[in-house]
């Protein structure tokens, strides 16, 4: 996305201003750690690209060559495979936003995922199926045919699951997960969208039992319980504890009430082992000078402690359309109206009468009144194109984490639960001018998350 908004400069910034020490990075906002890379010497994509993410265009002539090297990295999926704005620039997906290292991929790591529901999105199941099991707690059976049914329960641990593990299948490989090879397990809660603290605890429970069976080494719950509780006297917060020592690390959902005035934490994210994860705003941008934070809950608990420990996206998250549902109908007749010409306009609306109520009463206007609404309500129900669209909430900032967590045991097999947060904690960026109890240690760094995990040894 542009960043016109984010830095302003009194004249260009050169090779020698970075050089120098004098200037960051217009376009990411780093302080420079290698010599600055001008611009005359990249080919034209690049030169493009950049200037695309850079706040203006006439104010530079050089970037770091962190810059540089992620957009050589991106290029080709950019320019092909990633949805184009009004404004002439891309949405980006999240392994771009947050530079994550695509050599590792969550292969050989299994995410467990605990939700309302779920559905088998074809990001999960293609080339191969990485599904590895699914439970229904609702049914004494297990009921693998709720898995298959795209009703109102199953878009949430649908979208949680696939922005961790998708392969975004759908848009060529764009718009994945931080971890597109990881495995999966799906553990249905309930059956609306309602989840109690004694589902999330029965649902644990089960992975607790499970968890050898299908190497289950990471737990990620987008809900939150009932009331603020102290852990020492709370099932759920000590079926986490119990968690934990087992070697499963917890990943919970901060919450979104940080608008509130008492900004509550719930359990399991108020337990003292689990990572719990609040909302980062980036503008879908990789400018570091645009973020700000999201209305995510924040404490300290009713036990003093610090929620949450980690911030990660929570708005402008690329995620999959629940298939075969009036929305998904919805958004590829808009993503098909978006990509035609105006000659075609009338004709595609009347054979898709009944789809949308507002186009449908739009059908006698010109050509350019029916762009206008396209425009908006693309922008009103944050479609991104047929098969994708934006969601917010800290619910989709936990499975953000996950990946990054999965992607460290793939690099290191051997991390505990307890030596995973410390990583995630010390390589953390926090904030500048947000109080800390909202951001906990900053915003989650997967590239050096990653390569602490490398390294890391008692």
């Amino acid at each position: 996305m542009t960043l016109h908004e984010s830095m302003q400069f009194e004249r260009p910034t050169t090779s020698a201003d970075i050089a120098a020490g004098e200037r960051s990075c217009p376009v990411c906002a780093r302080e420079p750690r290698e010599e600055f890379v001008p611009l005359l010497v990249l080919d034209e994509d690049i030169r493009q690209l950049i200037r695309a993410n850079a706040p203006d265009t006439e104010t530079f002539e050089a970037v770091c060559a962190r810059c540089v090297r992620l957009f050589e990295r991106a290029k080709d999926r950019i320019l092909t495979d990633a949805a184009l704005q009004k404004d002439g620039s891309r949405v980006l997906s999240t392994p771009l936003r947050l530079d994550a290292n695509e050599r590792f991929t969550g292969k050989g790591v299994t995410i467990a995922f605990l939700d309302s529901g779920f559905y088998p999105h074809v990001d999960l199941t293609t080339p191969n199926n990485r599904i590895v099991a699914y439970r229904n707690m609702t049914a004494n059976d297990g009921d693998l045919s709720t898995l298959f049914q795209p009703d109102v329960a199953s878009w949430h641990g649908m979208m949680t699951s696939v922005v961790a593990a998708g392969n975004g299948s759908l848009s060529n490989g764009f718009y994945r997960g931080i971890a597109p090879e990881s495995d999966v397990v799906l553990v249905k809660l309930a059956r609306t969208g309602r989840i109690t603290e004694q589902n999330i605890e029965d649902g644990l429970e089960w992975i607790l039992a499970n968890a050898a069976k299908y190497n289950v080494k990471i737990v990620n719950i987008s809900a939150g319980g009932d009331f603020e509780q102290s852990y020492l006297h709370d099932s759920l917060s000590q079926t986490v504890e119990e968690c934990a020592k087992q070697g499963l690390t917890i990943v919970c959902a901060v919450g979104n009430a940080g608008h509130l005035p008492n900004h509550p934490v719930f359990p399991p994210a108020s337990a003292p082992s689990c990572i719990a994860v609040g909302g980062l705003d980036d503008n879908n941008s990789i400018n570091r000078a645009r973020r700000g934070m999201y209305r995510s809950s924040y404490g300290p608990t009713l036990d003093g402690l610090q929620k949450p420990e980690l911030i990660a996206p929570s708005i402008w998250v690329p995620a999959p359309i629940l298939p075969n549902t009036p929305t998904a109908q919805q958004a590829a007749l808009l993503d098909k109206l978006d990509k035609a010409s105006d000659d075609e306009l009338h004709e595609i609306i009347g054979r898709n009468k009944g789809v949308d109520g507002e186009l449908d009463a739009a059908f006698d206007r010109p050509a350019h009144s029916i762009r206008q609404i396209i425009a908006l309500k693309i922008r009103r129900e944050n479609v991104i194109s047929g098969n994708y669209k934006y969601v917010d909430g800290t619910s989709f900032a936990a499975p953000i984490v996950s990946s990054v967590i999965a992607q460290m045991l793939e690099a290191n097999p051997n991390l505990t639960p307890q030596q995973i947060k410390r990583i995630l904690i010390s390589t953390a960026e926090r904030l500048p001018h947000y109080e800390v109890d909202r951001q906990g240690w900053g915003v989650i760094d997967p590239r050096r998350a990653v390569e602490k995990a490398l390294e890391f040894s008692e």
